[in-house]
Formats: C-alpha cells, sequence, structure tokens
C-alpha cells in the first residue's frame, strides 16, 4: 500500500511499509532524564528503526513546567525524526495514557530536605495510586508499565494495585541502571569489555540495601569470583560502590543520575522486547522467589520469552554470605509495604 499527497494535480507516493505508530506515554517529560530519554526513542533506540512513534508527554499542573514542557515538545520537532510521529502535552493523566502501549513512570515527589521515606513513600503513594488508576482505566490492552521514579520498587507495587484489567506482571521497576552500573565496576575491576560480563542480577529494592550478585555472574562465562579473586573487594567495596553510586554522582554533579538513567531506560525495555536466554534484571512481582514475600516487586534475574513478556529466572544459587544480604533488602522492601498499605488496599 501506498500514501500519497496530490499537490498541483500532481499525486506523489511513498511507499507505506512502516507498521502503525506506538503510544508511549512518559511521566516526568519535563525532567533531566526524560531530556537524555526522549530524543532516543523519538530516533529509535527503544523500539527500533522502523517503528514510528508517537510521544504522550505527562507533567505536573503547573504553569512553569508546562512551558518548560512546551519547549521540550517544540526541540523534538526540530530534530524532524522521521519516526516521530506527534507529540501531545497535558497535564491530565487520562489524556496522557489513552491508549498507550508503553506507559514509562519517570516522575515521582524526590526526597526533600529532613523529608523520612515514610514521608517519601506516602506522597508518592498519591501519585502513583492515580497513575495507576489512570492506566488502567485508558491504556491500550496490551499495556506494558515501567516505574522508574523512585522508591520504585513500591511506587509500582501502589501503582499495579489500583488495576483490575491489566494483569501484575504488566508492571515492572527500573533496577537496570544498578545492573549497568555492577557490571561497569566488574569490567573496570577485571579489566575486560563490559559485554562478556553476563547473569548479572540485581536482587531486592532500588536502594542502598540492593544486592549486586556477583556469585552467579559470569566473565567468559567463568564465574566471577574465579577471575576476581579479591574477596574483600567483592564482598565490600564492589558492592558498597555500586550501592551508593546514585549518591556519589549526587556529590559530584549536584544534581542526580539523567544521563545513565535514560540509558538505563532504555536498556529495560529493549530487554523487555526481545526473547532469547539472555538474563537480565528487572523488579517484577514475587511469588516467593528468593524468600521475598509474595507480593512484594523484588529485582531479580529474568529472561524475556515473548516481547514485552518475561519469566523469572530461579536456579540462581547463593552462599550464607548472599542470603544474609537478601534478607537486608527483603526486609526493608516488607517494611515499604506496610509503610504504604493503606494505598494497596485501596481498592
Amino acid at each position: 500500500m501506498k500514501q500519497g499527497m496530490e499537490h498541483k494535480g500532481r499525486v506523489y507516493l511513498k511507499p507505506s511499509t512502516q507498521p502503525p505508530p506506538l503510544r508511549v506515554a512518559v511521566t516526568g517529560a519535563a525532567g533531566q532524564i526524560c531530556y537524555s530519554l526522549l530524543k532516543r526513542i523519538a530516533a529509535g533506540e527503544m523500539f527500533g528503526k522502523e517503528t514510528p512513534v508517537i510521544l504522550q508527554l505527562l507533567e505536573i499542573p503547573n504553569e512553569k513546567v508546562q512551558k518548560a514542557l512546551a519547549g521540550v515538545a517544540m526541540e523534538l520537532e526540530d530534530c524532524a525524526f522521521p519516526l516521530l510521529e506527534e507529540v501531545h502535552c497535558t497535564s491530565q493523566p487520562e489524556e496522557a495514557f489513552k491508549d498507550a502501549e508503553w506507559c514509562l513512570l519517570v516522575g515521582s515527589k524526590p526526597r526533600g530536605p529532613g523529608m523520612e521515606r515514610a514521608d517519601l513513600l506516602k506522597d508518592n503513594g498519591h501519585i502513583f495510586v492515580t497513575q495507576g488508576r489512570a492506566i488502567d482505566a485508558v491504556a491500550a490492552e496490551n499495556c506494558r508499565i515501567v516505574v522508574v521514579g523512585n522508591p520504585c520498587n513500591t511506587n509500582c507495587m501502589i501503582a499495579a494495585a489500583q488495576a483490575r484489567r491489566l494483569p501484575p506482571e504488566r508492571f515492572t521497576a527500573m533496577v537496570r541502571l544498578d545492573q549497568n552500573r555492577a557490571a561497569s565496576q566488574l569490567a573496570k575491576k577485571a579489566c575486560v569489555p563490559v559485554d562478556v560480563i553476563e547473569q548479572l542480577a540485581i536482587f531486592g529494592n532500588h536502594s542502598p540495601s540492593q544486592f549486586p550478585d556477583f556469585s552467579n555472574a559470569t566473565i567468559f562465562g567463568i564465574p566471577v569470583p574465579e577471575v576476581i579473586e579479591d574477596v574483600a573487594w567483592l564482598e565490600e567495596t564492589f558492592i558498597e560502590t555500586v550501592r551508593k553510586r546514585g549518591a556519589d554522582i549526587i556529590a559530584a554533579r549536584g544534581v542526580s543520575s539523567a544521563l545513565s538513567a535514560a540509558n538505563a531506560i532504555i536498556d529495560h525495555v529493549k530487554s523487555l522486547c526481545t526473547p532469547g536466554k539472555t538474563i537480565h534484571s528487572m523488579a517484577v512481582r514475587s511469588s516467593g522467589e528468593y524468600g521475598f514475600g509474595e507480593g512484594l516487586w523484588a529485582g531479580m534475574p529474568v529472561r524475556t520469552t515473548a516481547p514485552g513478556t518475561y519469566e523469572i529466572v530461579t536456579n540462581f544459587h547463593h552462599d550464607a554470605f548472599a542470603k544474609s544480604k537478601l534478607l537486608i533488602t527483603q526486609e526493608e522492601l516488607e517494611s515499604e509495604r506496610e509503610m504504604v498499605k493503606d494505598f494497596i488496599s485501596l481498592n
């Protein structure tokens, strides 16, 4: 089939070989992460060079923020991306999520000075209740939801709890940034390319309690502890570096991770769209795997079985050291669930 345009009696035809456009909703769209993210989606780096996209951008109903969002939309238009068919800007969740096939929930309320974690969880709880309900009401039947805004594990649990139409396995939270950070540190220590590191999983919460599991990871197919024999570095320096990397970036830049976070969102979605044997990390709903309480969203190793569909890899083995780390992050996730139990039971 061809699409054409008539001008002064002449018809100009061009082949229409592209699939229909993919509707992608993105929240927090005027923020720094999205400033790095949106251009890459529009350029085809997330869904492929043959898939056109419609971006549906959500920001808070604040005049200054909405004005900034309009500027982002203008810049996207000025890039003249062939795959970018439309850009919609709104402050209304129902408009942003309408018919969306992917919802990338990047925006959340940041932790302010003197704010307790419980306060942060509750403030964001209201946001993700609203967004979860709107997505369930108006998004496409095949919609997938990726929660990035922190505390992302528990925000994802809250959003998923509002859904009655969309199943919980459609909701995932991002720990891919932690996986990328961990892979980079291992590659640097072993003096190898980062892409030879495999089976590297992030367990638990996207927080300083997380456990970057080096013991099941491999370098050129060889277990990491056999390549990097410095046990103290693995059990102490490596884990602490990965856990505190976000804080170190804030200390260095004065603002939180943006470029690397945007890159991790791209990696998360690409991995979720690409079936195969490759193991990657996502925070997904637990059914009791690795000791995580049922119904918690915990980082675990997964494998993509079909585009947008995954299975949890359950054959990772852990020694006493690893189990002690897993217990810490399990307990933190349980405590967060207790703090937001009213949001989870709203429906």
